[in-house]
């Protein structure tokens, strides 16, 4: 598979070394508005960087990696749906539902591969605590536990673009809670406060947030975020059952825990999503390359999107009006 990269920033770069790690992927080109970066990152990976307009006319070119700023992302999508191109698009689609349903309609009209960025899907210990749910090992699901932390929060005017906690950061925790629940969710409450960073408050966000997930059948789901977690990026899952509990623990370098008459030490979680996600970006890449010479759906979908989507609008919903939000399946917010 020949894969061109539109975007050559961090995310972008993080790409470019799983499409580069993979044994039957070429990175075929590179895009970037900035034009130093794009022959930067292209030099790196003896690539070659083009324009946006060659990847789409370019008929050597199999697919497309999204991986732009947010705002491009939809645009791109079409383009390249259009131009017959698979497509492997970091979240989301858009910031708002309607420009998010015009891509799917797009989509609809021009099938191709189309697989979303919820890298976290194609973690080990994530896929392990998915299997095992599946399998029935603690019986029942019941109750389910996110916990998601950054080590540090974002500049203000990041946060001011980038759509907010729950569409930004949370977003990603809202996909892991429908894939591992697997039952559609009715209802939705979310509390928040901006306490660690007055700019994130004054760029009408919040920086610590807390959200109530219901399923039809009653399964509970409780996600809590933090911008700020000064020992390093906390990313952990609690799952209970009617037969026991899983635990899907913060990762580090080594693992490593030593005990003495003192008590146990162990290394501090590994510092941001770079770190801690790289092999789930690798594995996402071949996940991609499968969906699309096996003619199969990938991992996580751009409907995966949408529907993440709808459950971040909610939550802010829900905080703004101070109350539960209940959902329908197919629903619009606005009913």
């Amino acid at each position: 598979m020949k894969i061109a990269l539109i975007g050559a920033g961090r995310i972008g770069k993080v790409h470019a070394q799983a499409i580069h790690s993979h044994p039957n992927v070429t990175l075929a080109a590179v895009a970037d508005f900035h034009q130093p970066a794009a022959e930067a990152l292209a030099e790196h990976y003896a690539s070659r960087a083009v324009s946006m307009d060659e990847i789409f006319a370019d008929d050597a070119i199999d697919a497309v990696l999204i991986a732009s700023s947010t705002p491009t992302h939809a645009e791109y999508l079409e383009r390249a749906a259009r131009a017959g191109k698979a497509i492997l698009c970091e979240k989301p689609i858009a910031l708002d539902l309607a420009r998010t349903r015009d891509a799917l309609q797009v989509l609809s009209e021009h099938p191709v591969t189309c697989a979303l960025g919820f890298n976290r899907r194609h973690d080990p210990q994530f896929s392990a605590l998915k299997k095992a749910i599946t399998e029935g090992r603690i019986g029942a699901l019941e109750t389910l536990t996110i916990i998601s932390r950054d080590p540090s929060p974002p500049p203000a005017e990041y946060v001011a673009e980038s759509g907010g906690l729950f569409r930004d950061m949370m977003i990603h925790d809202l996909d892991m809670a429908r894939w591992l629940l697997d039952e559609p969710i009715e209802s939705v409450f979310a509390v928040g406060s901006s306490i660690i960073d007055p700019a994130i408050g004054e760029a009408g966000d919040v920086d610590t947030a807390m959200v109530t997930l219901t399923t039809t059948s009653g399964k509970l789901c409780q996600i809590s975020n933090s911008r700020r977690a000064n020992y390093g990026y906390d990313q952990r899952i609690e799952a209970f059952g009617s037969q026991g509990m899983l635990q899907a623990q913060n990762e580090s370098d080594t693992r490593l825990r030593f005990t003495g008459e003192a008590g146990q030490v162990e290394e501090k979680p590994k510092w941001f999503f770079l770190e801690r996600y790289a092999e789930a970006y690798r594995l996402e890449i071949g996940d991609f390359v499968d969906a699309w010479r096996e003619k199969r759906a990938p991992l996580a979908g751009a409907q995966d999107g949408l529907e993440a989507l709808r459950l971040a609008d909610a939550a802010e919903r829900s905080l703004r009006e101070g109350r539960k939000i209940l959902l329908q399946a197919d629903a619009n917010l606005d009913k």
